[in-house]
């Protein structure tokens, strides 16, 4: 992926193993967010395909992509403050419910069932989450934390295969950060659902993640278990600047 005269991402061949907990991680600048970006349809990437069950992501309209069962999150909490967590989580749903702007403008039958849908889709998205006493309450009044879980929520209740999560741990506190790895287990347990993280903080990835690739200036410098990922001499230069 380039960007002028910048090369964001150069020549990354990654394989995300279906039904895992799999971790992007490296410095600032790697590429790590780019490559989210490519996947989910937000840039184009100038070479090269982006290959999901068969369909090249790169020739599909951007806005089908989360219909074929990609879902993510993004750095910033992007929640309507003024909305009900139930109603933030309903916009999520309508990606996998679609219904004619006509038909909601004029409250036709279908209309009313899709609604209907979406509503009870949010409402297993929030069960799942943890979430569900909290359905009424507006998201403007809620920690960063719980922020975070609503945005997770959001992207599962559009039925996703894949749930991509961009920096979910950034400003959480040392709990907060235990109850999404919480989270995030049981909905790779309950769901059997492929996960893929980008995160700085290291501890949640290496408690988190079942495999690991590490990114460095646009390249992939090592990709393995946890266990593997801590002691590679390629990954402890690109972190601290020397081998140790």
């Amino acid at each position: 992926m380039r960007f002028g005269g910048l090369t964001a991402l150069d020549a990354l061949s990654l394989t995300i193993p279906q039904g895992g907990v799999f971790g992007i991680i490296g410095p600032n600048g790697a590429g790590k967010t780019t490559c989210f970006n490519c996947v989910s349809g937000l840039y184009r990437p100038s070479t090269g395909k982006v290959m999901f069950q068969g369909v090249d992501l790169t020739q599909v309209p951007r806005h089908t992509i989360a219909g074929l069962g990609i879902s993510r999150t993004f750095q910033n909490v992007a929640l309507y403050p003024s909305l009900t967590v139930r109603e933030n989580v309903m916009v999520g749903a309508h990606a996998s419910h679609p219904v004619s702007l006509l038909g909601t403008l004029m409250g036709s039958q279908g209309a009313r069932g899709v609604e209907a849908q979406v509503r009870d889709a949010a409402d297993k998205a929030l069960a799942v989450t943890g979430l569900g006493s909290m359905a009424d309450r507006s998201t403007g009044e809620l920690s960063i934390g719980l922020q975070h879980r609503v945005e997770i929520a959001r992207a599962l209740a559009a039925n996703p295969k894949v749930l991509m999560l961009d920096e979910p741990a950034a400003g959480l506190t040392a709990g907060e950060v235990d109850a999404l790895r919480d989270t995030l287990h049981g909905l790779h347990a309950d769901l059997g659902l492929t996960i893929v993280v980008v995160e700085h903080n290291m501890r949640f990835v290496m408690k988190t993640c079942t495999e690991i690739a590490v990114l460095n200036f646009g390249r992939k410098i090592a990709v393995g278990k946890p266990e593997q990922i801590r002691d590679d001499p390629h990954v402890i230069e690109a972190y601290l600047g020397g081998v140790k």
